[in-house]
């Protein structure tokens, strides 16, 4: 490990969360979409336990969390963190990746600048084999489900995937899916009560039964999650 590089990526999270990007969308934006650095900081502490040598990341943005998982790259010797983003020239004029790049990631991190559901299937057509995961894009169920779907493929067994804002309705839909159904197991992670959900894939996949499909919404789910209002 190069402390010089581990210094320069820590101060690089240090001036975006003080300064904010080089650009913002509209005044605000940036502290409404980023993660707080509590947040990043339990994503880190989370992604350096796993020691990944891979690490996939689905959503970019202002670049908060990629920073952080860059941390915990550049900490424990990992190699390489892919992000998937294609909304990143279009819609934040590259601000996240600027931050990447002047934090001195290029040698680690890449970006996908397709959508989700193209880029894992290409990842796995290559042979990647991701350690760890974390999912920041689009909340609609559907597209949640697709993207964990992929990533139960992506990401070796027994590995880690952790979603951002589960308490959307679809965050927390799709993940109670892969929970009940398919054998994931929540972890305990830090950071902003109910945002957060870390789950471990099992070391050996689930094959459902086609003939059954048991309700995979816990209780309070339909009342609670799915019924949320948030601005």
């Amino acid at each position: 490990m190069s402390q010089t590089r581990l210094d320069r990526v820590r101060e690089a999270r240090r001036t975006l969360a003080a300064e904010g990007p080089n650009w913002v969308r509209s005044e605000g934006d940036f502290g409404v979409v980023t993660l707080p650095v509590e947040d990043c900081d339990a994503i880190r502490d989370a992604m350096a336990a796993e020691r990944p040598a891979t690490v996939v990341e689905i959503g970019l943005a202002y670049g908060s969390s990629a920073l952080a998982i860059g941390e915990a790259l550049v900490a424990t010797g990992g190699r390489r963190h892919v992000i998937v983003d294609p909304y990143q020239e279009s819609a934040f004029r590259d601000a996240g990746w600027t931050a990447v790049r002047g934090a001195g990631l290029e040698g680690i991190s890449e970006l996908l600048r397709q959508p989700s559901q193209n880029a894992l299937p290409r990842l796995i057509e290559e042979g990647v084999v991701a350690d760890a995961a974390f999912v920041d894009g689009s909340h609609v169920f559907h597209q949640v489900f697709v993207d964990v779907y992929f990533l139960q493929t992506l990401v070796k067994p027994g590995g880690l995937v952790i979603l951002d804002d589960h308490w959307w309705p679809g965050v927390a839909l799709a993940s109670a899916y892969f929970e009940t159904v398919m054998g994931w197991t929540a972890e305990p992670i830090s950071g902003t009560p109910g945002r957060l959900r870390a789950l471990r894939l099992p070391a050996t996949p689930a094959t459902p039964d086609f003939k059954v499909l048991p309700p995979f919404w816990r209780d309070g789910d339909l009342g609670g999650h799915l019924s949320v209002s948030r601005s």
